[in-house]
């Protein structure tokens, strides 16, 4: 008796819980009330996996654009694109503004109009913190006589590779952030954090104005920015997800050596003058051994120490030493192990030589001793090498070893605008973010790289807006961006897209938590 008294009771409840959950969700109170962070990302995922042709469509038209920013010819495109994008972000509710920026004069003396740059935002609640992701629509020369397989301006879809120029730097990654923002708007779901765009149209053209921009918007635009993301980079594997927190910097040398007022016949005063070339030669020579190491006395004293708790950060990344052999095309590198290439990569100085203007470099002999060569070579430096020391340093060494030759000839040496090496630290609240939002999608944790180029862009952000910056790239490291072979993979694309909406979730979730634990 007792037993059929608890059933029942039992079966009215369960029917009364059923009633005021079907009440809620008729009155649309289910979708919201019932479904945590965890559900709303599977519904973001869904969403996205739904929409993914669509969305590899409109990376199509965008890559049709030949917005390239190195040929003023194509400046009418560069501009069509910005415009295009900023149409996207109004589209998803942003306030845009177009600025204007000034005018570039081209070789040929002309003055352009540079394209615009797209200040969006995306929400001004107090409460949630504040993202702004840089980006940019120009892109580097292509046509398909270069070497390219397909057309650059038609994406082509090839084993699941999206080829293309701009496919990975940087439209793919730019649109990427675009869906993720997209899909919280179309599944009808406040955005978790404020938004900024900052979206350039010259950033293959050294980001013509941008720094001024920048400085100027510092205590306007980027006055409530919480948090600044770049991605515009590369993972260090073809597998597996990395986050970056450094870059090199870059400066680049000529060195000129001047003799006779014109060049001389080899035949009739070969072996009697000084020639500037074999100056030259022994100049570049002296900079450099044959094991990377470079001669300038002092070059290294700006270098941080490799501490153990450095090298620790290399153990976990995955590097297959011979297959990036096979990937770059040598046959052996300076190094052995994966942390001396790595760490020679990323945390210590290169130099490197480039050329040589004036010298004959056509078919045959010509046997001519120029009267004047220049060398250019340049060095790749790292945290915390002070740029102004570096040339001094250069220009001093370089003049040593010149005055041992005892030429008459005249040493000039330049050092053109470098830029500035980039760090920043892993403990920021975003790197975290990602890192969970990483393993959310990619099912793995992510590598903490650097990267042994130059992103001027990373840097200089963080100078003038003192926020915190993080690089969040989502392609491969076969992306071959600027190359003939430009792509991004489909799942990278569709899988990047969910990794940004997830890591909205998760730095919004991560700041509620930081506020609450300084109160």
């Amino acid at each position: 008796m007792l037993n059929r008294q608890a059933a029942s009771l039992l079966s009215e409840l369960l029917i009364m819980v059923f009633h005021i959950f079907l009440v809620m969700l008729l009155s649309g109170v289910g979708t919201s009330s019932l479904l945590n962070s965890t559900s709303l990302e599977d519904q973001l995922f869904q969403y996205i996996d739904d929409h993914q042709d669509k969305f590899v469509q409109t990376l199509k038209e965008w890559v049709a654009v030949k917005s390239d920013s190195i040929q003023p010819a194509q400046r009418s495109e560069v501009i069509g694109m910005v415009k295009i994008a900023a149409s996207r972000l109004q589209d998803l509710g942003a306030n845009v503004t177009l600025v204007n920026m000034s005018v570039q004069q081209v070789l040929d003396g002309r003055n352009i109009s540079l394209p615009p740059v797209i200040l969006a935002e995306l929400g001004e609640d107090p409460l949630k913190p504040t993202v702004c992701f840089y980006g940019h629509v120009d892109v580097m020369p292509a046509n398909k006589s270069d070497g390219w397989e397909t057309d650059p301006y038609i994406l082509t879809d090839i084993g699941g590779n999206l080829y293309g120029r701009g496919a990975t730097d940087n439209k793919g990654p730019v649109l990427a952030w675009i869906h993720a923002v997209s899909a919280f708007k179309e599944l009808r779901k406040d955005l978790p954090v404020n938004l900024k765009f900052l979206i350039e149209g010259m950033e293959e053209a050294i980001s013509i104005g941008l720094k001024e921009l920048v400085e100027r918007e510092k205590e306007q635009f980027f006055s409530n920015v919480d948090y600044i993301v770049i991605s515009d980079n590369t993972w260090l594997s073809t597998e597996k997800p990395a986050l970056t927190y450094g870059t090199r910097g870059n400066v680049g040398f000529s060195v000129e050596v001047q003799g006779g007022e014109r060049d001389l016949h080899s035949g009739a005063l070969g072996g009697i003058v000084q020639e500037p070339m074999s100056d030259l030669i022994a100049l570049l020579d002296s900079l450099v051994d044959s094991s990377g190491h470079i001669l300038i006395p002092g070059i290294y004293d700006g270098v941080d120490d490799f501490t153990e708790e450095e090298k620790k950060l290399y153990e976990p990344i995955e590097f297959d030493i011979e297959q990036y052999k096979i990937d770059v095309g040598v046959k052996k590198f300076l190094y052995d192990t994966k942390e001396e290439i790595l760490s020679h990569l990323w945390r210590f100085p290169s130099l490197s030589i480039h050329g040589i203007e004036g010298a004959f470099h056509e078919k045959g002999i010509k046997t001519v001793i120029p009267s004047r060569v220049i060398g250019k070579f340049s060095i790749r430096q790292v945290p915390h090498m002070n740029l102004s020391t570096v040339e001094c340093q250069v220009k001093q060494y370089l003049e040593k070893e010149f005055s041992k030759r005892n030429s008459p000839n005249k040493l000039t040496v330049h050092a053109e605008e470098g830029a500035s090496p980039w760090i920043t630290n892993i403990s920021d609240p975003q790197y975290k973010a990602a890192a969970k939002a990483i393993k959310r999608v990619f099912k793995k944790d992510p590598d903490m790289i650097r990267d042994g180029s130059t992103i001027p862009i990373a840097q200089m952000l963080q100078d003038i807006t003192k926020k915190s910056v993080m690089m969040f790239p989502i392609g491969a490291a076969d992306d071959g961006e600027h190359s003939q072979k430009e792509k991004i993979s489909r799942k990278n694309y569709i899988d990047g897209t969910k990794v940004f909406s997830s890591f909205l979730l998760e730095i919004s979730k991560l700041h509620k938590e930081l506020l609450r634990g300084s109160k």
